[in-house]
């Protein structure tokens, strides 16, 4: 079952050149920034992404870990980010995506002659031919 909020701990490795960020529970889960705001950013980034792939291929999303079993390094700090899925869940999958088509010179003349928009009009024949509305 899919949770509208996620709250995981990560880890913070400051290195001398960048800051490393990794979910001790989501392998695969990795992200750097080179100040401690942009990791943070780049690390709920990180987050709601990993969980939303576990999410759509219906991996168990494993429960967190508290902060307080985590082993540290001298270099590292832990976190907790937390993720609010309806609104990453939303912006992934409103997320534009490039499509290459082939047309007829002809037809390709015509329509850039009538100014049309070839986006929306594949958008509404796609939504027309399955259903969509």
């Amino acid at each position: 079952m899919k949770k509208d909020i996620y709250l995981y701990p990560a880890i913070l490795s400051y290195d001398s050149d960048s800051i490393s960020v990794e979910f001790p529970d989501l392998p695969g889960c990795l992200t750097c920034g080179d100040t401690t705001e942009e990791a943070l950013k780049m690390a709920k980034e990180a987050l709601g992404l990993h969980l939303y792939g576990m999410e759509e291929d219906d991996d168990i999303i494993p429960n967190p870990t508290t902060i307080d079993k985590l082993n540290l390094e001298k270099n590292q700090i832990p976190t907790l980010i937390e993720i609010y899925m309806p609104i990453h869940r939303k912006a992934i999958e409103n997320y534009s995506v490039k499509k290459t088509l082939t047309i007829p010179q002809w037809l390709n003349r015509e329509a850039e002659k009538n100014k049309v928009n070839f986006s929306q009009i594949l958008q509404e024949a796609l939504k027309n031919h399955l259903n969509i509305h």
